[in-house]
């Protein structure tokens, strides 16, 4: 499948929708603009990648909307910086992910559903993307061997704020979250000191649960 000029006139016109809703970061849209959504999707969706909506990825998981990835993506690079490294819990089929690295980030990316985390590498190395380095485990274990972070992005709705991945967090840096049961507050948290964190709240939200434990599937 190829990036054809329909679909990157089509992708086009989503950002240009997006940003009729809201002004985000010129980073984030330039980033979505190179990254072709259409093939992170099964080939039968191709034609409702470039609609504002979640599409079905296998194994009863969602590639979330472009508005939502776009408004974490912004609440994220408020105040991080290139080349910083972000950590992501749940690749799915690294389509956030790619935005990430197309942004400058360092992504190192923690999925738990074997057949997901299989999916977002074959995604990632058919688009030759070599930089994010993509983890099968327990996305509330973090990955504290490469710790600290100076962005966590968590992809899921997380039942309570883990506090293995606050640990991870640098001082300074930030976490966006969506945060609740059936539907989430998006969260976004500042470490200010080892010990002082800044809370906001951005609006609500819709995404699969978090959960602990991977699958082997």
């Amino acid at each position: 499948m190829l990036d054809s000029l329909l679909h990157k006139g089509r992708r086009k016109q989503l950002l240009a929708s997006l940003l009729s809703k809201f002004d985000f970061n010129t980073l984030v849209i330039d980033a979505m603009d190179k990254v072709p959504r259409h093939m992170f999707v099964e080939c039968g969706l191709d034609h409702l990648a470039y609609l504002d909506r979640p599409l079905p990825i296998g194994v009863k998981q969602t590639i979330s909307q472009p508005y939502t990835v776009a408004m974490q993506s912004h609440l994220l690079s408020l105040k991080v910086n290139k080349f910083d490294k972000v950590l992501e819990i749940g690749t799915g089929c690294a389509y956030q992910t790619a935005v990430l690295s197309e942004m400058g980030y360092r992504v190192f990316s923690v999925e738990r559903q074997k057949a997901l985390y299989m999916l977002g590498q074959k995604n990632l190395v058919r688009l030759e993307y070599h930089s994010p380095l993509l983890f099968y485990g327990d996305g509330f274990a973090g990955l504290p061997k490469f710790a600290p972070f100076k962005g966590i992005l968590i992809t899921c709705g997380a039942p309570e704020i883990p506090q293995e991945l606050l640990k991870q967090l640098s001082i300074g840096g930030r976490m966006v979250i969506p945060l609740g049961q059936e539907t989430q507050k998006m969260v976004v948290i500042d470490r200010i000191s080892k010990t002082e964190f800044e809370q906001t709240e951005h609006g609500q939200y819709k995404f699969v649960p978090m959960l602990e434990g991977v699958e082997d599937k």
